[in-house]
């Protein structure tokens, strides 16, 4: 039998564009749902076409081609991967602190305050310092976050069944209807009262898995400056995601 159904063309995961002399790779994507070619500039500075449901590779191009411009002005301005590496400068609860390497392969990461600067001092050499400095951040993560989830649970009585700890690339934090809640480890970087505010947040979802008027009523009343908050993090969040990223 013959089926006379369109089949969805496949296309590569990125096509090669030359801006400026420079070949920069974009990333393709295709979205069912979609009804036309859209451009974006996602974490990290990585430009991103989405194309429509049984778009064509020429079309696309074409696309690509007629917006090299504004592609050009908003990667200039797209904040880069700040990878962890010696000398870099990262938030630590909203605080600039530098990372120094320590060779040794052992030990804890150490806060050294100096006269002019907050130093971490990351153990693991050249090879492992990334990787133990993000496990030491994830760890400050669950310190703080687990202080305020009981803090927030108290004030609205009720009860979270667990609290993980991830690395999402667009979310701060969720709530499932089992009563788990999920946070960001990158909620470490911000000031504490945007973490507390986040928590304040998914904790208000165990009572309402939506965001109506009786869920942000909620969120005011465990938080009662919720706004300052839920503005840092709307103003300046998409910053901080660009930290860890190799």
């Amino acid at each position: 039998m013959f089926s006379f159904k369109k089949k969805k063309l496949r296309f590569p995961a990125y096509l090669p564009l030359n801006l400026e002399g420079e070949e920069v790779a974009v990333k393709i994507k295709t979205h069912a749902r979609s009804k036309s070619y859209r451009l974006t500039i996602l974490t990290g500075g990585i430009p991103c076409l989405t194309i429509p449901p049984y778009g064509k590779i020429g079309e696309a191009e074409d696309f690509l081609f007629r917006h090299k411009s504004w592609l050009i002005t908003r990667l200039k301005h797209a904040p880069k991967n700040i990878a962890f590496i010696d000398g870099a400068i990262i938030p630590l609860r909203g605080i600039e602190h530098k990372i120094k390497m320590d060779n040794r392969l052992r030990g804890q990461v150490e806060l050294i305050a100096n006269e002019d600067e907050l130093v971490l001092q990351v153990p693991g050499g050249e090879h492992h310092m990334a990787r133990r400095f993000e496990d030491w951040l994830k760890k400050q993560t669950r310190i703080d976050i687990e202080k305020s989830v009981i803090i927030h649970c108290q004030n609205l009585e009720v009860k979270a069944k667990s609290i993980s700890i991830r690395s999402q690339s667009s979310r701060w934090g969720s709530c499932s209807s089992s009563a788990r809640l999920n946070f960001n480890w990158r909620l470490i970087l911000a000031p504490p009262f945007v973490l507390d505010y986040v928590v304040a947040h998914e904790v208000a979802h165990l009572i309402e898995m939506n965001h109506s008027p009786a869920f942000w009523k909620n969120v005011e009343k465990t938080l009662p400056d919720m706004e300052l908050g839920k503005s840092w993090l709307k103003k300046n969040g998409q910053e901080l995601m660009v930290y860890g990223v190799k």
